[in-house]
């Protein structure tokens, strides 16, 4: 019910964290991935590990995923490697500022939405048609926690990644007819160089896990195992959701 042999996958922001583990596990389910981040040499040492380790294979494809030429190349590529695609995973997301909006610049505010929202709009529309013309497909957005929540240092960050669920929830009308399913996974706070600024700082850390029922902070692992999920046939009756993998930060309320 959970294999994925023999599907062609594209993961993007797939050498680290969260889309490095997403890419392994789904190798490890005998899928095939295009491994896709912004840097060559990243993407080489990924593939290279999982082609060493996994039975699923990986081919190392550089993208910057706010260029639409580049994505329109990443999932060309993809299929002279692998074949149609199955399985997108939209993993790759900027946040360029740190701070309340007030003080974000129209340059910053632009290169977020174009890199957290638009791109996955472009890859959707690209993929969805090798996904039709082969009777079903998956497409995941990895969105996060903060699309839930207002914040006074990630606000623009958490507005991309709101637009995100319902942008897996108009695909989800659109696509359903054609048997792709489309879903969000939502993390809280992952252990990734990404989210560094957030659970390095002992003092924002244990802020953090005081309002979280499973008292420790996530590993990205814990979000791959939700990928595979959705990208299976486990799940092929699910679509337009968004799952939130949060250890229980959204089911508490602080203060009481």
């Amino acid at each position: 019910m959970f294999s994925l042999e023999g599907k062609t996958a594209i993961v993007t922001g797939a050498t680290r964290g969260i889309g490095r583990a997403i890419v392994e596990a789904y190798a490890a389910a005998g899928a095939n991935v295009m491994v896709s981040s912004r840097k060559q040499d990243a993407c080489d040492q990924a593939a290279a590990a999982i082609n060493a380790k996994y039975s699923g294979k990986a081919f190392p494809f550089a993208a910057n995923v706010s260029n639409r030429e580049a994505v329109e190349a990443l999932v060309s590529e993809t299929r002279k490697r692998f074949g149609p695609v199955d399985i997108l995973v939209c993993n790759a997301a900027a946040n360029p500022y740190y701070g309340p909006m007030a003080g974000i610049s129209d340059e910053q505010f632009e290169k977020i939405l174009r890199t957290n929202l638009m791109s996955s709009h472009w890859l959707a529309t690209l993929a969805a048609p090798d996904m039709a013309a082969q009777g079903g497909g998956s497409i995941i957005l990895i969105s996060s926690m903060g699309g839930l929540r207002g914040s006074d240092t990630i606000g623009t960050y958490n507005i991309s990644k709101a637009a995100d669920f319902q942008l897996a929830r108009n695909l989800a009308v659109e696509y359903g007819s054609k048997n792709i399913c489309v879903n969000c996974i939502a993390p809280g706070l992952i252990r990734t160089d990404f989210s560094r600024a957030l659970w390095e700082n002992e003092d924002n850390l244990k802020k953090a896990l005081a309002y979280t029922p499973i008292s420790r902070i996530g590993e990205p692992d814990d979000i791959a195992g939700t990928a595979v999920f959705l990208a299976s046939g486990a799940a092929r009756y699910i679509t337009g959701q968004t799952i939130v993998v949060d250890g229980g930060v959204t089911v508490t309320l602080p203060g009481v």
